[in-house]
């Protein structure tokens, strides 16, 4: 493999395992909001900001955690057949099945993209009573989805070099 394609496998996935290890933090955070709200509940005036804010944290934990997971193979996989079959095989599959994974995810991104701009131009605010911006969370959710593009085009990278029966050096952490 050239070492351009494999110098980009290797930034891909050290970024994606960079961001997935900090977004796994992001429970305690979301722990510390909702104890915080059970707090507010009991002993104060209920805070109005908590449920939303529990839901973008979530929402910031699974699509910043989305590579990191994909890069572990973490993620969920139809496995009737695919264990039995050969490295090669495998590689052959994953290196046809990726482009559906690309096109879904480039389609999330052009419209989250717009959606953003949107935001942004507007100042869209949500339509709850705590109406933060939205701006935020949706360049974190175009982040997330920019990470786990970067991801699926680093497996095809792997995938094609196991294709060619070119070793690729596991990168993966």
């Amino acid at each position: 493999m050239p070492d351009m394609a494999i110098g980009f496998v290797r930034v891909v996935e050290a970024i994606n395992h960079r961001v997935g290890r900090m977004a796994m933090y992001l429970l305690f955070v979301l722990a510390g909001v909702l104890t915080w709200s059970v707090i507010a509940k009991a002993f104060f005036r209920p805070a109005l900001w908590t449920q939303e804010m529990a839901q973008f944290t979530m929402i910031a934990y699974v699509v910043l955690g989305g590579a990191y997971s994909l890069m572990l193979g973490a993620h969920v996989r139809m496995d009737l057949l695919y264990s039995r079959w050969s490295i090669r095989t495998r590689a052959a599959v994953d290196s046809v099945t990726v482009f559906a994974l690309v096109v879904f995810l480039g389609v999330i991104l052009w419209g989250g993209i717009e959606s953003t701009i949107y935001a942004l131009e507007i100042g869209e605010r949500s339509r709850t009573v705590w109406r933060p911006y939205m701006a935020p969370i949706k360049i974190v959710i175009c982040a997330g989805v920019f990470l786990m593009l970067l991801q699926s085009l680093a497996f095809l990278i792997r995938d094609i070099a196991t294709l060619r029966g070119i070793p690729m050096p596991e990168g993966r952490v």
